[in-house]
């Protein structure tokens, strides 16, 4: 079972949330819309974006590597691998 297992009927409604706001910028291209409008439209679905992952990514510790620490051994130093690389991964995006 994943960490997210959960909340995925939530999860999905955001990220539908999140296609929406983006088919809207699609719209608001092929509308011709005013530049600034269509920046801050996409500021909100990257902001919308960066909250579902941070929600993700809290799941993710404390589930998947919480558990694995809790084992020890090398899936541990994995677990914790991983998680930090995709810490490092939204740091920079």
């Amino acid at each position: 079972m994943v960490g997210y297992t959960g909340g995925k009927r939530d999860h999905a409604t955001r990220l539908r949330r999140i296609e929406g706001q983006v088919r809207g910028l699609q719209r608001m291209v092929e509308d011709d819309k005013y530049c600034s409008d269509i920046l801050t439209q996409a500021s909100a679905a990257t902001s919308a974006l960066k909250s579902f992952s941070l929600s993700l990514l809290e799941e993710h510790l404390a589930h998947c590597v919480a558990e694995a620490t809790l084992k020890g051994g090398p899936e541990a130093d994995a677990q914790v691998k991983e998680a930090s690389d995709a810490i490092a991964r939204l740091v920079r995006s």
